[in-house]
């Protein structure tokens, strides 16, 4: 007897039983058991296209005679549109999702076939489309309780009716986080699954913290308890810290080796690569918070104690911080233990902490666009966009191009004006609200609406963006004017009821998250639409959209200078103004009734100091935190040294006013490391081999540390991060490039390199605008610089 079921949906997948594929929907019940749900009702299909428009019976017949060998249920002619226009079309209905990939190269052979389409999107992507099941959201469902699978590690199994529907609840349910973290023995540096054991694993879950560790070098009891611990907690979401890239492969290959099978799954299974270079583990959302972290830019080193510091969650200075590379001392040394303990414990609360932070947002972007929760941080920005579209598609009948291999194009991009160089006090940064999305609705900017040029259209039918002259009908609405229209109504929509909410309520955080996802996808349209590997991809339109974009922050601009505000800079979508607030009042109104855009204040510098270059500038914003864009050391052979003291010189600089201060501090650091102070593992040059070692014509320092490597017994190759320190002795930079473990003392270090190639380059980079050169850091005399002449 059917009966109806409201669950929450966490992960997705298919299997084929007895020949029926079957996709199993893995949530949360509303009374609080982890469920499945399994739909065998759909099955998987795809679109041919006819090269003469026309679907015909015999078009027919030759597309089915040409699926001999697939199992085929259907094919029937349909009416679609295709970037806008009406088309006919075959749909082909398979019995077995594994014969898609076939089928695929079979019917292009056919006569008269021009193209198939849909035929790359995932089984269970496209159930999710056609039936509208969102994961991450709640639904409800017309089900029969099955017997359980005694593989399967959920309260209770049921047999969809039909298709799950969406159902309009906000809330989340108490979803049950598993947070953890490995150490692996490394003393020859980056530890490797062949040779060297895990010697910790700590988790944290809201009940407290777990610390699971080696019996000297043997870690099969170690990873056998860990894994019966996740079992017993049964997670719904675990998460770790570049766990999808280290933690999951090691402790796969460190299991095998002990003939361990790593079952973890809800499903009965081991976590297994997947889409994006994510491990699934069925049943469960497996979720690396590197992902997260790699797309905030104000963090430049992405550790976790970095990020959960810039994120509140963890003060570095209330945790314990070991150097990565000497984690086998602590290891080999027993009193040296209980602190290898506690930081490994403190990674695994720092990670816990970090997805309570982040895993509302992840729910939000993953309802929003339709990945899974474990996939939708590991996805590109552009695979997040095209999934929304797909869905978007879908509703409107409209055909989904497929992907295709192209060069990259360039255009002409957004304006960006030379800054006044100096310090500058009291600085306000105007901010278009959502330039290019409103700009691709105003204009009708999509794929679908361009005119190709010798097309004859009347003037007044076509938008035409200034300097590149590119048309876009006017009528109808176009694609992405549709969906990004909906997008900005859907996030106006949820800014007005959070108006009427608490701050401090959990709805008002709920519908937070969704609007600031809601905002990443919208923002990101335009940079899709210029995306090489986009199916929408079309150069014209994201050229377009920059043409009309500098041409509304020129119109700004102009305004801006007729009414006497002074404009230090202009960068795509912001103006940096003197903080005058009647003509910024002003500049506001112009831009919102004459231009037809929002214009707002983002920020507030209370001192903000440009180089000459554009893209390079930092400020000491209102509330004290410091903002820097463009100066950072970012080049890969930089040493930890040479970030930590530029960092520290715009600190200095902004707080302080004194860039000889700034000197002083540079010069203490180079005293230090005369003095063999500075610790070696902040001296060490990071490099990537790019490709094998006897590729290279030329010995860089990172290739002859290398060669060095691969002569004491190491396998190194394309791919592999070297880590070396430049040395004493030879005469070219190469010559001295020594694996860092091999550097047994300071002593070894030279210092002549550091302070000429790193130290002082790095500090130079802020310091030299100041009228500060090189010989100063030497000779400590002071001369007059930028802020004397300031007063």
């Amino acid at each position: 007897m059917a009966s109806e079921e409201v669950f929450w949906i966490l992960d997705v997948n298919y299997e084929v039983v007895g020949g029926i594929p079957e996709v199993r929907l893995w949530g949360v019940s509303e009374s609080g058991e982890r469920i499945v749900v399994i739909d065998r009702s759909f099955r998987p299909y795809f679109y041919v296209l006819p090269s003469q428009r026309k679907v015909t019976d015999d078009f027919l017949r030759r597309v089915l005679s040409s699926l001999s060998g697939v199992k085929t249920l259907s094919v029937e002619k349909v009416e679609r549109k295709y970037y806008g226009t009406p088309v006919e079309a075959v749909k082909v209905v398979l019995a077995d999702p594994r014969d898609v990939p076939r089928a695929r190269e079979l019917v292009p052979k056919a006569i008269g076939v021009e193209e198939v389409l849909e035929a790359d999107i995932r089984f269970y992507m496209r159930y999710m489309i056609d039936t509208g099941v969102k994961p991450s959201s709640w639904h409800i469902v017309k089900v029969k309780e099955l017997e359980r699978s005694r593989e399967w590690r959920v309260d209770r199994a049921y047999l969809a009716v039909e298709p799950p529907k969406p159902i309009d609840e906000q809330r989340l349910p108490n979803l049950k986080i598993y947070a953890f973290d490995i150490e692996c023995y490394n003393k020859f540096g980056e530890p490797n699954p062949d040779r060297d054991p895990v010697i910790l694993i700590s988790r944290a879950t809201r009940e407290g913290v777990e610390t699971f560790e080696a019996d000297g070098n043997d870690d099969e009891r170690l990873i056998r308890e860990f894994a019966n611990d996740l079992l017993s907690q049964d997670p719904d979401v675990i998460v770790g810290y570049n766990s999808n890239r280290f933690d999951w492969p090691y402790l796969l290959a460190r299991a095998h080796r002990s003939r361990m099978r790593l079952d973890v799954s809800r499903g009965a299974g081991e976590p297994a690569q997947s889409v994006y270079g994510h491990y699934s583990i069925v049943g469960r959302a497996n979720i690396d918070l590197y992902d997260y972290a790699s797309e905030i830019p104000e963090v430049k080193v992405k550790t976790l104690e970095n990020v959960a510091d810039y994120l509140g969650v963890v003060k570095k200075s209330e945790r314990i911080l070991i150097d990565p590379l000497s984690i086998y001392e602590y290891w080999d040394d027993p009193s040296k233990r209980d602190l290898l303990r506690r930081y490994n414990r403190d990674d695994a609360v720092s990670t816990f902490k970090l997805a309570e932070v982040v895993l509302p947002f992840a729910v939000q972007l993953s309802s929003l666009v339709g990945l899974p929760l474990d996939q939708v941080f590991a996805a590109s920005v552009g695979n997040r966009v095209e999934w929304h579209l797909i869905r978007q598609a879908f509703l409107y009948g409209e055909l989904v191009p497929n992907v295709k291999e192209r060069p990259e194009e360039t255009y002409r991009g957004a304006i960006v004006l030379k800054p006044k160089p100096g310090v500058h006090e009291n600085i306000a940064v105007l901010d278009f609200s959502s330039m290019y999305p409103n700009i691709m609705i105003k204009y009708n900017v999509s794929p679908d609406t361009f005119v190709p040029p010798g097309v004859d259209v009347h003037p007044d039918e076509v938008y035409t963006a200034p300097e590149v002259g590119h048309r876009f009908r006017k009528n109808p609405p176009g694609f992405y004017a549709k969906v990004l229209s909906s997008l900005l109504e859907a996030r106006r929509q949820i800014r007005d009821q959070m108006k009427h909410l608490d701050p401090k309520s959990e709805m008002y955080r709920i519908l937070d998250e969704r609007q600031k996802a809601i905002k990443v996808v919208t923002n990101a349209t335009y940079g899709y639409s210029g995306w090489s590997l986009a199916r929408w991809y079309m150069r014209e339109v994201a050229e377009a959209t920059t043409a009309w974009g500098r041409e509304l922050i020129k119109s700004a601009l102009a305004y801006a200078q007729k009414i006497g505000l002074y404009v230090l800079y202009g960068d795509t979508d912001s103006l940096f103004v003197k903080y005058d607030r009647g003509k910024v009042e002003e500049l506001i109104r112009f831009v919102e009734k004459e231009l037809g855009f929002e214009i707002k204040i983002d920020k507030v510098y209370s001192k903000v100091f440009f180089t000459e270059a554009k893209k390079r500038y930092c400020g000491l914003l209102e509330d004290g935190r410091i903002d820097v864009v463009g100066l950072e050391a970012v080049r890969g052979d930089w040493a930890e040294i040479s970030k930590e003291i530029q960092e520290k010189v715009i600190e200095i600089v902004l707080r302080e006013g004194d860039p000889w201060k700034a000197v002083e501090y540079v010069r203490a650091i180079i005293r230090d490391l005369e003095l063999g102070k500075i610790p070696i593992s902040k001296l060490i040059i990071w490099k990537t081999l790019s490709k094998s070692l006897d590729e290279y014509e030329v010995d860089a320092p990172h290739v002859r540390a290398a060669k060095v490597m691969v002569s004491a017994g190491w396998k190194v190759g394309k791919g592999s991060k070297i880590g070396y320190v430049i040395v004493k002795g030879g005469e070219r930079v190469s010559e001295k490039a020594l694996p860092f473990f091999l550097v047994k003392s300071n002593s070894e270090v030279d210092v002549e390199y550091y302070v000429k190639r790193q130290i002082v380059p790095a500090a130079l980079r802020i310091l030299e605008y100041f009228g500060i050169k090189e010989e100063h850091f030497y000779t400590g005399k002071r001369q007059q610089t930028l802020f004397d002449f300031m007063g």
